[in-house]
């Protein structure tokens, strides 16, 4: 069934790197935890001997620091640009510590309470009354109930409200539902439970958080990929693995990807390789969007002609991904691109670089 899951979360599309970490893990485990901080950091930063491939290019002091952090009971919250994998981090984290991963809350301008900690069946409500039978328990009250890690994404995005009630569970370890009555009206979070939060610098003046609630949390920056070379062999594994779940036949083409990753570095950076000022765009030029991008390069080759795809495609989809809200950045693009096609690494670019209307 996992066969035609477009995205199955880390404990299933691992499982067996993770069976294999437990059955090989003799260190001591902090209570609850699936695995020890040591097994767990093989998980997400590999392992050759265990043949653990690795999941996460970035500093590895930063995944023991966050292994830590979990294991002292506090709150984790991840921080930087968009497109940091900050996200992917805290999935694979959770999939460590408790084994799955799917507890999460994606957080919005929409996001309630509810969503967060638990709602009601209200057929059963009427019917019956309060009682655990009509609750409906949301990811904070089952991480607390069954002591898993809980994932509260783009936390920063909902509004304060919203965001402090985590401050008794974060704090007292207890969450209460006045519902209810005797002891089911109160969950105390088991060994094991945490909460893991996101939040991308951009957004963090959306809903800047409580001064209380900052004090429940350990801050962590995820940075961007500092080397090409790193960056360049990330992009490739994973648009080569996109593409073949998408049913293209062909691997993407290493100068194309080159050419790529170069322009959303320099793009990323409003600087060239050599030194060259030039325009910083103000669309998130990360490395998952550049993943985005080689993915839908390979497509629009393969589907469109039946080859790989080419520095025409690389043009056409760079377009639309590096322009989203800003006209200006259009223009930006387009002298980009006039400065850097002289140079050998983009000849490819010279007979395409203007086929597309909005470029020209």
């Amino acid at each position: 069934m996992n066969e035609h899951v477009q995205r199955p979360p880390a404990e299933i599309r691992y499982a067996d790197e993770l069976a294999r970490l437990r059955e090989n893990d003799t260190d001591d485990r902090p209570p609850g935890w699936a695995l020890s901080l040591r097994a767990a950091r093989r998980f997400v930063l590999g392992d050759e001997k265990l043949g653990i491939s690795r999941k996460f290019v970035g500093d590895p002091s930063l995944i023991d620091r966050s292994l830590v952090t979990l294991a002292t009971n506090r709150g984790l919250m991840l921080v930087g640009e968009p497109g940091t994998a900050k996200s992917l981090l805290s999935e694979l984290l959770a999939a460590a510590v408790s084994g799955t991963s799917t507890l999460t809350i994606q957080g919005g301008a929409a996001t309630t309470e509810d969503q967060i900690k638990y709602s009601w069946n209200y057929a059963l409500l009427v019917a019956e009354g309060p009682s655990t039978r009509s609750l409906v328990a949301a990811p904070l009250l089952r991480g607390m109930a069954e002591g898993k890690v809980v994932r509260f994404e783009e936390i920063t995005r909902c509004p304060l409200e919203v965001q402090d009630c985590l401050l008794s569970p974060l704090s007292d370890r207890v969450l209460a539902v006045p519902e209810l009555t005797g002891p089911e009206a109160m969950v105390f979070a088991q060994e094991g439970f945490t909460v893991i939060a996101t939040a991308n610098t951009r957004d963090r003046g959306v809903n800047e958080m409580s001064a209380a609630l900052k004090r429940r949390f350990n801050f962590e920056t995820v940075f961007p990929i500092a080397d090409f070379d790193t960056e360049l062999l990330l992009v490739e594994a994973e648009a080569t693995a996109l593409l073949k779940r998408s049913g293209v036949g062909a691997p993407p083409r290493r100068d194309v990807l080159e050419v790529l990753v170069t322009a959303f570095r320099e793009l990323r950076e409003g600087q060239t390789a050599r030194g060259d000022a030039t325009d910083r765009l103000s669309g998130v030029m990360s490395t998952a969007e550049a993943v985005s991008v080689a993915h839908a390069v390979g497509l629009r080759g393969w589907f469109l002609r039946g080859e790989p795809g080419t520095a025409a495609d690389l043009v056409s989809c760079l377009a639309g991904t590096a322009a989203k809200d800003n006209p200006e950045d259009l223009a930006k693009l387009r002298r980009y691109l006039e400065q850097r096609r002289r140079g050998d690494q983009w000849k490819a670019l010279r007979s395409c670089a203007w086929s597309r209307p909005g470029l020209r």
